[in-house]
């Protein structure tokens, strides 16, 4: 289910009065999240040949995020400093975001660059090869 593009406000509350759901539960954590400025703002564009999304992280670098792709979602998170003391496990992301597009990505070909405070990810659509039909003698 593509929940992202499938959003309407009936659905978010239907998704608030079903307490102790796992989509109530992300809901509730999103909410807190934006309004503790924890959550970056994300656009998300897309045409015939590709998907475009910006994330707005004012005063973060490139270093700052981590990016990941995988099938149709893209993730991207804070990348936590790493633990001071040897041995000691990495802390968790104060925030993720993952999108869910409505097309494969061809994460071979995708881009990302981060310029004044913006991260602009370019993720082209994954050409699906049609079935081939094999003729049998």
């Amino acid at each position: 289910m593509n929940t992202f593009f499938e959003a309407t406000p009936w659905g978010l509350l239907q998704d608030l009065l079903n307490v102790g759901t796992d989509r109530f539960d992300r809901v509730w954590k999103n909410l807190e999240c934006r309004a503790a400025g924890r959550f970056p703002p994300v656009n998300v564009f897309t045409d015939e040949n590709a998907a475009f999304v910006e994330v707005l992280l004012p005063g973060k670098t490139a270093k700052d995020v981590d990016l990941t792709i995988e099938n149709a979602t893209v993730t991207v998170s804070d990348n936590p400093a790493e633990p001071e003391k040897e041995g000691a496990a990495k802390a968790e992301p104060a925030w993720k975001r993952s999108i869910e597009l409505p097309f494969r990505i061809d994460s071979g070909t995708a881009s990302a660059e981060f310029r004044d405070g913006i991260l602009r990810i370019r993720l082209p659509r994954k050409v699906e090869v049609a079935a081939h039909k094999i003729e049998i003698k």
